[in-house]
């Protein structure tokens, strides 16, 4: 029988780091929005596996490149262990419809809010032995895209304000999310981890 776990999903620029407006493609440019670190911490305490799920349109645009990706990536564990802590996967979607890319359309179908990234972690934890709850597990990000994916995928969805902060836009296109939060802090430990518990 496989374990099952639990599984916070968590969009990256944004939610985790400051979106800059343009593509984080150097460590310089990744800056952590406040206690996002000890939000994952807290989370991972609690039990939560974390995975990242990330476009990452720049790659087919070529202004950035999938090395400095995984590099800002490696940065981001590193910030984290300052915090004792870590994340588990990191899945990022290089492509863009209006970019077509001989090397990267193949992965256009992954891209948010499209739910195969999210799909593929659930696999990849599946082939470790781990069964994902995911009825107990939840999508967090700063946009439209973020919270359809979750829902796409059964998770739960939550959205902060931090980033692009699109909460009118969910309500006008009717993609509700189960909660809205200031920043991914708030998300963890004001409703996640009480949800959690009870």
């Amino acid at each position: 029988m496989q374990d099952k776990v639990k599984v916070l999903f968590l969009d990256r620029d944004g939610t985790i780091n400051k979106d800059l407006g343009t593509y984080v493609s150097t460590r310089e440019d990744f800056v952590l929005i406040e206690r996002a670190d000890e939000a994952i911490a807290m989370a991972r305490e609690a039990g939560f596996r974390i995975v990242i799920i990330t476009n990452q349109a720049g790659i087919a645009r070529g202004i950035v490149t999938p090395e400095q990706v995984e590099d800002v990536n490696r940065y981001l564990n590193e910030l984290l262990a300052l915090r004792q802590t870590s994340f588990d996967r990191c899945y990022y979607c290089p492509s863009h419809p209006d970019y077509p890319h001989p090397e990267y359309d193949r992965f256009i179908d992954c891209r948010k809010p499209s739910p195969r990234m999210v799909e593929k972690a659930i696999d990849d934890f599946r082939l470790e032995g781990l069964d994902v709850d995911v009825a107990g597990s939840f999508f967090i990000g700063d946009k439209v895209v973020d919270v359809e994916c979750g829902l796409r995928a059964g998770l739960r969805p939550i959205l902060v304000r931090t980033g692009h902060n699109e909460e009118a836009l969910c309500l006008e296109r009717g993609v509700v999310p189960e909660y809205v939060a200031d920043d991914l802090f708030h998300a963890v430990a004001g409703y996640i981890l009480p949800a959690a518990s009870r």
